[in-house]
């Protein structure tokens, strides 16, 4: 994971030793920016937005860690934020196929709730956040599309 134009890699020292661990042990076993994106939102307390690691924190303390993990969720979905369609559909088919849960029912259940919307970082560019919810939703289309297209085998 390289930082983009508009992220830069934690200047701590410590944060940035445990944004490596992250990058290295974590993130690089993940296949696909979007199951990072959620992976990382994951780590994200709801209520208060920070970022927890229970396993990093020992290592590296609650503030590295947090930096850390901000730094690389932020990264990743400015990656996202400026990948094409055609790409983002990639990701989306890579989500799906590693999710454990039938296509079917998490095309049905990302449509209906839009789980994804709580995947961002929090204070990012309000036109990138719009910009890759809208492409997640129409990518979402293609995906139901593509699938009602395809003929059952018997």
């Amino acid at each position: 994971m390289t930082a983009s134009s508009t992220t830069a890699a934690p200047v701590d020292h410590h944060a940035r030793r445990a944004y490596d661990d992250l990058c290295c042990r974590t993130l690089s076993k993940i296949p696909g920016d979007l199951n990072r994106l959620v992976y990382l939102a994951s780590m994200r307390d709801y209520n208060s937005g920070r970022y927890h690691h229970a396993g990093l924190e020992g290592a590296f303390g609650f503030a590295a860690v947090r930096q850390a993990l901000e730094t690389a969720h932020r990264e990743i979905f400015w990656r996202l934020s400026q990948t094409s369609l055609e790409q983002l559909v990639t990701e989306l088919e890579l989500y799906v196929r590693c999710s454990g849960v039938s296509p079917e029912e998490l095309l049905a259940t990302w449509r209906a709730l839009q789980p994804y919307r709580v995947a961002l970082p929090l204070n990012i560019d309000p036109l990138a956040a719009h910009l890759l919810l809208s492409n997640l939703t129409l990518g979402l289309e293609v995906l139901r599309s593509r699938r009602s297209q395809v003929p059952l085998h018997r």
